[in-house]
């Protein structure tokens, strides 16, 4: 009896890489206040790391300006350390359960560190389809040893290279555009 091997699984899972890249991708605003902006942030609350999301409600109350309004006024400070920890070059102004983040302007040196950001998150997602591909790679020795032939263990370790480059591809597109965007204005 042949091994199965599905490509479309590993497909999924890369293009699931991808997508996470673009939501990245999104909470960084370049010149507009964004609630998108804060996805990243995990808040260290109660032994556990916390979506921002979860801890406070996050609002945009003027076009350069984010409200964090806190629900607990013990994770003020938590909130406040996990922003700044974030790596967004936004600076939490306390006021009581609130938060207010100004959005400073895009200087040039803020825009490099804008597309340091995009690149890291790039990096991750390229690490993260390379993995997946490596995984397929094993899957595919596996079956070959399991009963499937030589000559189709050979196609689909082709396919998978094929779709990796692909997805490497628009991985590579995705940071064009969003350097691109970053840099106009």
């Amino acid at each position: 009896m042949a091994a199965k091997f599905d490509i479309s699984d590993l497909e999924k899972r890369m293009r699931s890489g991808l997508d996470v890249l673009k939501r990245e991708f999104t909470g960084l605003r370049t010149g507009r206040a964004s609630v998108s902006l804060l996805d990243p942030v995990m808040v260290n609350l109660y032994g556990q790391r916390l979506p921002l999301n979860q801890v406070g409600n996050v609002s945009t109350p003027e076009p350069r300006m984010l409200s964090v309004q806190v629900w607990d006024k013990a994770a003020v400070s938590a909130v406040d350390k996990a922003i700044r920890e974030a790596n967004l070059g936004l600076n939490p102004i306390i006021d009581g359960q609130v938060l207010r983040l100004p959005i400073p302007a895009l200087t040039s040196d803020r825009r490099q560190e804008l597309v340091k950001i995009a690149h890291k998150y790039t990096e991750t997602a390229r690490v993260a389809v390379r993995n997946i591909r490596r995984e397929g790679m094993e899957a595919l020795k596996k079956a070959e040893k399991d009963g499937m032939g030589q000559d189709e263990a050979k196609k689909n370790s082709t396919k998978v290279q094929e779709l990796t480059d692909k997805i490497i591809k628009e991985i590579d597109a995705a940071l064009v555009a969003k350097e691109a965007e970053i840099n106009k204005v």
